[in-house]
């Protein structure tokens, strides 16, 4: 028998880091203490200037395909999951298949901010179920210090920039992907946005002067948002796939802050769980934080063979995602 499942993982860091000493520095009337207090964050990354989102994620994608031992030039599947991409057209994933070389994959991106990645891997366990024998590449992306107001102290302390990739395929059961559960609540889309740049309120000099095109967050909605809906998509997922909420060896969220984490771990009643937070180091990645925790984790050995893991994605949508696996060291 065979399933579905995670055959390597790789991240990508931008050299630069940003103390919150700095974006103290940057933002009116806060200091570096009130920062970590609120966050749990003490710092980010940064990407270099001449580096842009497709950037991020082909490195990511590279270690992604060495960990796994895969060649690019057999992935069938790149997704791309982003909203903060090179440029309107063309999408990101197609500049990251051809500096790949994964010639054959079909590549697209998907827009729905930090659940994308969770997202992206329910549609590639679809795409390798429905074509046995073909792989996914599937990476999270995003570099939002292009997308920052520094007036504005709910958004500017939390973001950096990161990319977090998976390859997807076949393993042996009893690993692999065990269950999803997938949300959207178009009705709170108000909740995170950027104005300007798309159809409803093209580019000009008026969006540019009045800060049209940098990311803004209801930080107390956004947080009643994820509160309020993701612990009840739990019990769903746990009842689907025969599991306990305390056979779940590891909780992979969203790096979204450290302080709400700390609440949604309790809510959830994960506290049995270990759950990564890598954002003391790097901050909200966006769709990155997900694929960047889970990378470092397997990376630097904690994660055993055989254990469970939960990974949590919610976001601008407003979305939210989880993905319950059994990890194959």
């Amino acid at each position: 028998m065979t399933a579905i499942g995670i055959l390597g993982t790789g991240s990508y860091l931008p050299k630069e880091e940003i103390t919150n000493e700095e974006i103290a520095r940057r933002v009116p009337n806060i200091t570096a203490e009130w920062i970590g207090r609120r966050t749990l964050i003490r710092g980010r990354r940064y990407a270099a200037p001449h580096e842009a989102t497709s950037d991020l994620a082909r490195n990511a994608a590279t270690a992604a395909l060495e960990r796994a031992g895969v060649s690019a030039d057999r992935v069938d599947h790149l997704i791309v999951a982003t909203s903060t991409g090179d440029a309107p057209l063309p999408p990101t994933s197609s500049l990251v298949q051809n500096s790949l070389g994964a010639t054959r994959a079909v590549c697209f991106d998907i827009n729905i901010a930090c659940a994308g990645f969770v997202y992206a891997l329910d549609i590639a366990r679809a795409l390798v179920a429905q074509r046995p024998g073909t792989l996914a590449l599937v990476i999270g992306a995003d570099l939002y210090s292009r997308f920052l107001d520094y007036d504005d102290r709910g958004t500017a302390v939390l973001l950096g920039d990161a990319a977090g990739a998976a390859v997807i395929g076949e393993v042996p059961e009893p690993y692999g992907i065990l269950g999803t559960e997938l949300a959207g609540r178009g009705d709170a889309h108000e909740l995170i946005w950027i104005e300007g740049g798309g159809s409803r309120v093209p580019a000009s000099h008026d969006t540019v002067d009045g800060g049209g095109h940098s990311l803004r967050m209801a930080g107390r909605g956004v947080a009643d948002f994820v509160m309020t809906n993701v612990p009840p998509m739990i019990a769903p997922l746990l009842e689907r796939t025969g599991t306990t909420i305390s056979q779940v060896d590891h909780f992979v969220p969203h790096q979204a802050n450290g302080v709400l984490l700390g609440e949604l771990v309790e809510r959830c009643g994960l506290t049995g769980a270990r759950t990564h937070t890598p954002l003391v180091k790097y901050g909200n990645m966006g769709a990155a934080s997900v694929p960047v925790a889970l990378d470092e984790a397997a990376r630097d050995g904690l994660i055993a063979d055989g254990e469970l893991l939960l990974l949590a994605g919610f976001g601008a949508g407003m979305a939210a995602g989880l993905c319950l696996l059994r990890w194959a060291a």
